[in-house]
């Protein structure tokens, strides 16, 4: 398994996982910026509800029967005394019930003391909020706005107060629409309705407090280190791709000098032979021979790189004759490198498969030399066998070489790595490319033990 490839894919696999957890969390944090703008809302509906139940009580504490309460008070304390007066008239009498009929209809004291205690002074809220009169300009009451939080900061029409105040309610304005404060103030007594009117309305604006605020941020926060990260993670690849295809590019300028340097220099060869008037004529149509063979070699070559920058065609062909072909044009080579270096084809009678013939041979070349470098005794094996096998075929390189470390398995395909001195790291990759881009199939390492050699294995699609 090629680990290169797995490590890009890794990171562009955490950049995307890294993209989903912040989406993720802006839905999640959308959410529960939701849910607690529910909760603040009923929360400063009911400060607005308190507010006006403490506004109608202190507007109804106001006392109409205090000198009736006092004359009562005066009689029980004369009739403790001993000293009881005269029985009250009729009329009076009738005041005194109404002051207790009256003084039954307020509210409790404990109720009262809650409002005030625990909802409106404490400020167990951090929302901010303004209370103005009818008109919404005249501010009379708010809460965590930075404002001096008393009347008197609004002494003067043209205050900063409320100059600020007032900026603040357009904002709020702006953002909620105010709740509406009524407060009635009917009561038993006519008089007294008469006297302050049956209702009045104020206005309570407010704003999404500091949590809320700052949870909207954060999900922003995040994309931002997110999207750096992708950044960082983007020019990274940007810069292995560049290195990768640099290799690439520089490496196939070398391969090319390579395949086209043997036939060349076998031309050369040729050419001089043929100059010699010594040159028998058995000898002549031999040199002319090689010299064919050697111009058809240039021109297979030529193929393998025209196919390479286009998409190449496809054809149902054998396979068998390609790598006979390959093993053939290896061997060779074997004498000229002074080893004792023994190569064997083992297949079937046909293995047919959609195929193209130039960079098929190409490939099988380039594991041939990548196996016969791998030997570096004076003798040795490459075996190249085949079949089909799940409905796939397979040709498998195996040779008797230096092997190849576990740890580096995953980089015998990188373009640029070789385990040899003068190797330019390309052969493998190219082969590669060429067995998965163009054919559909897969090339792989699958065996490889240091000192006793590696086994390299083909496989294409059988349709």
């Amino acid at each position: 398994m090629n680990t290169y490839r797995w490590s890009v894919r890794l990171k562009l696999g955490l950049i995307v996982l890294a993209g989903v957890i912040a989406v993720a969390s802006l839905l999640y944090t959308q959410r529960l910026v939701d849910r607690l703008r529910e909760r603040e809302q009923a929360l400063i509906q009911l400060w607005a509800d308190a507010h006006a139940e403490v506004v109608k009580a202190q507007r109804q504490s106001v006392n109409p029967h205090l000198s009736d309460f006092r004359a009562l008070e005066d009689y029980l304390r004369r009739v403790e005394q001993g000293d009881p007066p005269a029985r009250p008239p009729v009329e009076q009498l009738a005041r005194y019930q109404q002051a207790v009929d009256w003084a039954q209809t307020m509210p409790p004291t404990n109720e009262l003391n809650f409002i005030l205690n625990e909802i409106i002074e404490p400020n167990r809220f951090g929302i901010p909020a303004i209370i103005t009169d009818s008109t919404g300009r005249h501010p009379r009451f708010w809460r965590n706005v930075e404002v001096p939080d008393t009347l008197s900061s609004l002494a003067t029409k043209d205050s900063v107060a409320l100059r600020q105040l007032r900026r603040r309610t357009e904002e709020m304005a702006a953002t909620f629409e105010p709740i509406p404060i009524r407060v009635d103030l009917s009561t038993a007594d006519e008089s007294i309705t008469a006297r302050s009117g049956a209702q009045f309305t104020q206005y309570l604006y407010y704003d999404e407090s500091w949590l809320i605020q700052e949870l909207r941020i954060f999900p922003w926060v995040q994309f931002l280190f997110v999207g750096l990260f992708i950044l960082v993670g983007y020019l990274g690849f940007s810069y292995i791709r560049r290195n990768e295809q640099s290799s690439l590019w520089m490496g196939m300028a070398r391969e090319a000098a390579h395949q086209l340097g043997t036939p060349l220099s076998s031309l050369m060869g040729w050419i001089q032979m043929l100059r010699s008037s010594e040159l028998e004529e058995e000898q002549r149509a031999e040199a002319l021979d090689e010299i064919e063979n050697d111009v058809e070699r240039l021109r297979r070559i030529a193929n393998r790189f025209s196919d390479i920058g286009s998409q190449p065609k496809l054809e149902r062909r054998n396979l068998v004759p390609i790598v006979v072909e390959s093993a053939t044009y290896i061997r060779r080579r074997l004498p000229h490198r002074g080893q004792d270096v023994e190569l064997a084809v083992d297949l079937p009678s046909a293995l047919e498969v959609e195929v193209n013939q130039e960079l098929f041979a190409w490939v099988m070349e380039n594991l041939l030399k990548n196996a016969l470098d791998a030997i570096q005794d004076e003798t040795g094996r490459i075996a190249v066998t085949g079949g089909r096998e799940d409905g796939r075929v397979y040709v498998e390189v195996e040779d008797t070489g230096a092997g190849i470390e576990r740890r580096q398995w995953g980089n015998v395909f990188r373009p640029g790595f070789s385990t040899k001195k003068r190797g330019w790291g390309l052969g493998l990759s190219l082969a590669r490319r060429v067995v998965e881009t163009y054919h559909g199939g897969t090339l792989e390492l699958v065996e490889s033990t240091v000192g006793e050699g590696s086994t390299f294995r083909v496989e294409l699609p059988d349709s």
